[in-house]
């Protein structure tokens, strides 16, 4: 599809400027927050995508509308943002919305998060790479193969070799807390994934690397890629006895949950530590009050305060930790808290940030 010069072209080419510029930036070595950026640069990637797809075929109609007004943003019409534009476009297969959901959640969560350590971008780099794959195959489906970018992209320079247990464990170490509550996020967004969904090429590029010894053309490429819906059932079955050699292996796994309470575990354990008459009534009003868990039937039931509360999708409940049951004690102790106050905060729906009392 040959476009002229107008609105969608120039929306269009915006897009891949913003998709080129996510990938130089990543690929730079000292580039400060390249990982933030190349999230941030990329949604807009896709949602100028979108939009020049929605102008070509619907015209200027996606902007949203109050009645027959347009929502106005500091003076522009406002647009749809790209969730509204994924449940409008019903192009897309099932791992590529949950690659752009996950993106999105993660880009909302690091907005105004300063992440030191490269371990953000170590743990996502398959969903990183599956991101970009994805706007190509979509750009290219939309608007033609003239507009592909794969003839401007390069494979990236690795320096350092697999990481032994001991750098891991060091680095894992260094993680600031808002990093592992980063972490700990990207592991839940996973876990609550489908098997299907999860091994999908769309959701996560999964790659193995192994130098190439054999005696091979010196004309051949250094780096080859195998599409796995071309292997036959035995080579496929290869590939997996190889990654095994890859991956880490659990040996043991003495039990789950281990350290965690329940909250009649919570109120006990707060009463121990000399807080009288405490009850599940006040453990509820607390937890509502510094917003660590989400209520109810949430839409997100996994959206909680990591430090202090987990969700336990199995037994569809939340539990706690000896953090929590330290915070509580210290709010009475250190903070003045009585039951008088938390019942008058309980009766305003009153919030308050679990950071000015840590």
């Amino acid at each position: 599809m040959k476009l002229r010069r107008g609105k969608t072209k120039n929306i269009l080419e915006s897009s891949i400027d913003s998709a080129l510029l996510a990938v130089e930036i990543y690929n730079k070595p000292r580039t400060p927050f390249k990982v933030e950026n190349y999230i941030s640069l990329m949604i807009m990637a896709w949602t100028r995508l979108f939009h020049a797809y929605f102008n070509n075929t619907i015209g200027d109609k996606f902007y949203y509308k109050k009645g027959n007004r347009y929502k106005i943003v500091n003076g522009e019409r406002k647009a749809w943002e790209l969730g509204e534009c994924i449940k409008k476009y019903n192009g897309l297969s099932e791992p590529e919305k949950k690659n752009l959901e996950f993106f999105i959640k993660l880009r909302n969560k690091i907005e105004h998060r300063h992440i030191e350590k490269e371990t953000l971008g170590t743990q996502i780099f398959g969903e990183c790479q599956a991101l970009l794959y994805n706007y190509e195959n979509t750009l290219t489906k939309l608007f033609g193969e003239e507009y592909a970018i794969n003839e401007n992209l390069a494979f990236s320079l690795q320096f350092s070799k697999v990481q032994t247990q001991e750098q891991r464990k060091a680095q894992k170490n260094l993680l600031s807390s808002e990093a592992q509550d980063i972490i700990d996020f990207i592991n839940k967004y996973r876990t609550a994934l489908s098997d299907e969904v999860f091994q999908s090429q769309e959701y996560s590029i999964k790659l193995i690397q192994i130098p190439k010894v054999s005696n091979t053309n010196r004309n051949d490429l250094a780096v080859e890629f195998i599409n796995w819906n071309d292997l036959t059932p035995d080579e496929r079955e290869s590939v997996q006895k190889l990654t095994t050699i890859i991956k880490d292996k659990t040996i043991r796994i003495e039990g789950v949950n281990v350290g965690k309470l329940k909250p009649k575990d919570v109120k006990e354990r707060v009463i121990e530590e000399g807080i009288e008459d405490f009850s599940i009534h006040y453990h509820v009003v607390l937890w509502k009050l510094f917003d660590i868990r989400p209520g109810n039937n949430s839409e997100d039931p996994f959206d909680t305060d990591t430090k202090y509360c987990h969700y336990d999708e199995v037994h569809e409940d939340y539990i706690f930790n000896e953090n929590w049951v330290s915070f509580i004690v210290k709010l009475f102790r250190n903070h003045g808290f009585t039951y008088n106050m938390l019942n008058d905060m309980s009766s305003r729906n009153e919030k308050l940030l679990i950071s000015d009392y840590e």
